[in-house]
């Protein structure tokens, strides 16, 4: 997570390296991403620790440039100098090409102008390493400016290409409006299609066949009673006659 996030959100992603240093701080890829990232946000001091803790832990060499860059950042050069003129042959092409840019950066901080153009001078870039090329051009007007030598260094500049835009997303907001809108309309319906919190259908259907089942007998009784009642008149016409005779 903290790679994804280390060009767009720098500060985030030093977040989630602290967060993988807690959890597993004695691998040495973890707290690569750690020195990574404090450097990105310019915690130099830290990133000068933890830079030194991933060489002791895997014994490789890797970012020697981006401790010297720190060295830089805590406004130490002569420090990043002294790690360049360290021996170089564990360190591979790329590696080299960032430390000497470093150099001259650093002989620039300590107004040496003159020292560091002839470090980017001498520097031959492979061109399967066009970033590292083009790093060494904008260095190199640095340079030229800070010599007074306007005219090679605007010459320079103008040579260089031009950076590339962010892509612009236009999205449309009234489609936008338009599926938030389906998307409440389902959402009413399916709550009017849901019954209340409570309420048992199943259970409901029970009741009224209990209901229905009570209230049969009830309906046989009324009959027989009213059936009882037709037939007490006749008893009282039969006493009569009786009477009568």
């Amino acid at each position: 997570m903290a790679g994804r996030l280390l060009d767009d959100d720098p500060e985030r992603a030093y977040e989630h390296a602290q967060a993988a240093v807690r959890r597993a701080g004695r691998i040495d890829v973890v707290r690569e991403a750690a020195a990574l990232a404090a450097y990105a946000t310019a915690r130099y001091a830290e990133a000068l620790r933890e830079l030194r803790t991933v060489r002791r832990l895997s014994g490789i060499d890797a970012h020697r440039a981006l401790e010297a860059d720190s060295e830089r950042g805590l406004g130490r050069p002569e420090r990043a100098i002294a790690l360049f003129t360290q021996s170089q042959d564990d360190l591979d092409v790329a590696d080299r090409i960032e430390l000497t840019i470093v150099a001259s950066g650093a002989r620039l901080d300590l107004g040496q102008p003159e020292a560091a153009l002839a470090l980017l001078d001498d520097l031959r870039v492979p061109g399967r390493l066009p970033d590292l090329a083009l790093r060494v051009r904008e260095a190199r007007v640095d340079v030229l400016t800070a010599l007074g030598r306007t005219d090679e260094a605007e010459s320079e500049r103008a040579a260089l290409p031009a950076e590339p835009e962010d892509p612009i997303v236009v999205t449309d907001l009234e489609d936008d409006v338009l599926g938030e809108e389906a998307w409440d309309e389902g959402v009413l319906e399916e709550d009017a299609s849901t019954p209340e919190p409570g309420a048992d259908v199943g259970e409901d259907t029970d009741l009224d066949d209990d209901d229905d089942a009570t209230a049969a007998p009830e309906r046989v009784e009324s009959s027989e009673s009213t059936e009882s009642t037709e037939q007490e008149p006749a008893s009282t016409d039969d006493t009569t006659e009786e009477d009568h005779a």
